[in-house]
C-alpha cells in the first residue's frame, strides 16, 4: 500500500436553507469559515493533495481558499448529483492519486485534528479497503446508520429514507468523513447506482461495495458526538458555535486562563491567550488577537487582530489592529483604530479614540481626546478635550508630540505641526506652527469684558435677575 495521503473536501453545496447568497461553507464559526476548519483539521494528517469540490457559488470558494489554503486545488461539480459522484469527479480529476484518501464534508467544522489523525491511523494499520468515522447518538434522525453483524464488522450504511423499522432504531450514525485506500475506492465509485430515494449516487454505498468485493471495512467511534456535526441553516450555524466556544474557553482555563463568566467570553479559534491571564464577563477576542500574561481584559471589551501585553489592563474598550504594550492601561470607552500602539506603561483612559498613533512609554491621554496620525512622546501628558486636527479635507497629515510635552486642555494641534520636548501649550490653544522644546505655546485670544451687558442687553431675564443678586449681596458684604 502506498503511503501517500490524499484529502477530498466536499463543499459544492450552496446550503439553501442558510438563505445567504454566501456558500454555506463559508459562512464564519469564530474566526475560521466552516470549511476552513474543516481544512485545519485535514492539514493534521499530512496531506500530499487536498481537492475541495466546488460548486454553487464556485468563484466565491475558489477565492477564499486562495487567500486561506493556496495549497488546496478544486474540481467543479456541476450538478450536484450526490456525494459519490463529488467524490467520482475528484478522483476522475485526480486519476494518479495512490495510498489513502481522506474524505471530509465541507460543513462539518467541529472535527478535532487528532480525531481525523486516529481515523487514518486506523484505517493504514488495518490496511482497509474503507474505513469510516461514526457517533452514537441518542437522536439518529435523518443521519444514515451503521449497520454491523453479530460479530461487529461493518455490513453497510443505509440512509434513514431508505431505512427499515430495525435499521431506523440503530443509534449509530455515519459522520460522513472516511479514509479510503485510492485503488479500492476508484474501483467501487464505478460501481455506485442511482437506485435510492433521492436517486443519487451515495458515498456510502461504497461500504457495502467494497466488502462485497473482499476488502476490509473498518469503523472509528469518536467519543464525542458533538464532532460529527454538519450545518444546514442558521439555527445549526448558532448551535455549532455555542459548542465551539465552550470547546475554546475550556481548553484556555485548563491552560490557566481566568474567565469571570465563561458563557460570555467569546474567542476566535486563531486567537492566542496566555496563562495567568484574566478575562471578564462580555470579553470578545478576534482574528489574530493575542494576550499575553497578567493581562486583565474587560468587561465589555472587544480586541480584534489586536496585541495586548503583559500585565496590561484593557476596560470597556474597542481595539481593531493595534498593539498594547506591556503594562498599560486602556479604557475604559476607548477606541483603539488600526495602526494604534501604546508602548510601555502608557494610558489611554475614558474616551480617547486614537488611529495610527505611537503612544510613547509612560505617556497619558486620560480622556477625551483624538489622536490620529500622530506621535507621542515617552512621558508626555495630554489634556482633556486634545485633538490632532490631521485630515485636511484631501490628505492625513502629521503631529508629533516630544517627549514629557504637556498639552492643555480643549488644545487643537493643525497638523502637519510639532512640540518640542518638554514644552507646554496652554489650555484653549490653536496650534499652527511648531512649538520649540522647553518653550510655552499660548494660541488663544485675550479675554474681554463688557461691563454691565446682560443688565443692558438682557434686562429681566433670569441671568440679570442672577446678577443684580450677586451684585447687591457683595455690596453688602463690602458695606
Amino acid at each position: 500500500m502506498s503511503s501517500e495521503r490524499s484529502a477530498i473536501i466536499l463543499a459544492a453545496g450552496l446550503g439553501t436553507r442558510m438563505k445567504s447568497a454566501r456558500p454555506k461553507v463559508l459562512h464564519e464559526l469564530l474566526g475560521r469559515s466552516l470549511l476552513g476548519h474543516v481544512l485545519r483539521a485535514v492539514k493534521a494528517v499530512g496531506p500530499e493533495r487536498q481537492i475541495v469540490v466546488v460548486g454553487a457559488a464556485a468563484d466565491q470558494v475558489r477565492e477564499h481558499l486562495a487567500e486561506h489554503a493556496p495549497q488546496s486545488t478544486t474540481v467543479f461539480q456541476d450538478k450536484q448529483l450526490g456525494t459519490g459522484h463529488a467524490v467520482r469527479i475528484a478522483m476522475e480529476a485526480n486519476p494518479d492519486l495512490t495510498g489513502t484518501v481522506i474524505v471530509a464534508c465541507g460543513d462539518a467544522p467541529l472535527l478535532r485534528p487528532d480525531t481525523l489523525a486516529e481515523l487514518v491511523e486506523v484505517h493504514e494499520k488495518a490496511r482497509n479497503g474503507a474505513t469510516v468515522l461514526t457517533a452514537e447518538v441518542e437522536d439518529p434522525t435523518g443521519f444514515g446508520r451503521i449497520v454491523r453483524d453479530g460479530d461487529g464488522n461493518v455490513l453497510r450504511n443505509v440512509e434513514h429514507r431508505d431505512a427499515d423499522l430495525s435499521e431506523l432504531a440503530i443509534r449509530e450514525i455515519n459522520s460522513g468523513t472516511y479514509a479510503f485506500d485510492a485503488d479500492v475506492l476508484r474501483e467501487q465509485l464505478a460501481r455506485l447506482d442511482t437506485a435510492n430515494d433521492q436517486g443519487e449516487e451515495y458515498l456510502t454505498d461504497v461500504l457495502e461495495l467494497a466488502r462485497e468485493a473482499g476488502h476490509a471495512v473498518g469503523a472509528v467511534v469518536v467519543d464525542d458526538p458533538t464532532e460529527v456535526l454538519g450545518c444546514n441553516d442558521r439555527a445549526q450555524l448558532a448551535a455549532l458555535r455555542r459548542i465551539l466556544q465552550g470547546r475554546i474557553n475550556t481548553e484556555l482555563m485548563k491552560s490557566g486562563v481566568t474567565m469571570d463568566d465563561p458563557e460570555t467570553v467569546w474567542i476566535d479559534a486563531t486567537v492566542k491567550v496566555a496563562p495567568d491571564v484574566l478575562l471578564r464577563p462580555g470579553v470578545q477576542l478576534k482574528g489574530a488577537t493575542a494576550v499575553d500574561s497578567g493581562a486583565e481584559i474587560g468587561p465589555d471589551t472587544t480586541l480584534t487582530d489586536t496585541i495586548v501585553g503583559a500585565d496590561a489592563v484593557v476596560v470597556r474598550s474597542h481595539a481593531t489592529q493595534a498593539h498594547i504594550g506591556e503594562g498599560a492601561h486602556v479604557g475604559p470607552y476607548a477606541h483603539l483604530r488600526p495602526a494604534s500602539k501604546l508602548a510601555e506603561s502608557a494610558k489611554v483612559g475614558a474616551f480617547v479614540e486614537t488611529k495610527n498613533a505611537e503612544i510613547g512609554r509612560g505617556a497619558k491621554a486620560n480622556h477625551l481626546a483624538y489622536l490620529g496620525d500622530a506621535t507621542v512622546g515617552a512621558d508626555a501628558n495630554i489634556g482633556c478635550g486634545v485633538i490632532t486636527a490631521n485630515y485636511d479635507g484631501l490628505k492625513k497629515h502629521h503631529t508629533e508630540i516630544g517627549e514629557g510635552a504637556f498639552i492643555g486642555c480643549d488644545t487643537v494641534l493643525v497638523a502637519p505641526v510639532s512640540v518640542g520636548d518638554g514644552a507646554y501649550v496652554a489650555a484653549g490653544s490653536t496650534i499652527v506652527k511648531d512649538v520649540e522644546p522647553g518653550d510655552l505655546a499660548v494660541a488663544r485670544a485675550r479675554q474681554a469684558a463688557l461691563t454691565d451687558w446682560v443688565a443692558k442687553k438682557r434686562p429681566g431675564t433670569v441671568s440679570d435677575e442672577a446678577a443684580r443678586r450677586a451684585k447687591g449681596e457683595a455690596g453688602v458684604a463690602e458695606a
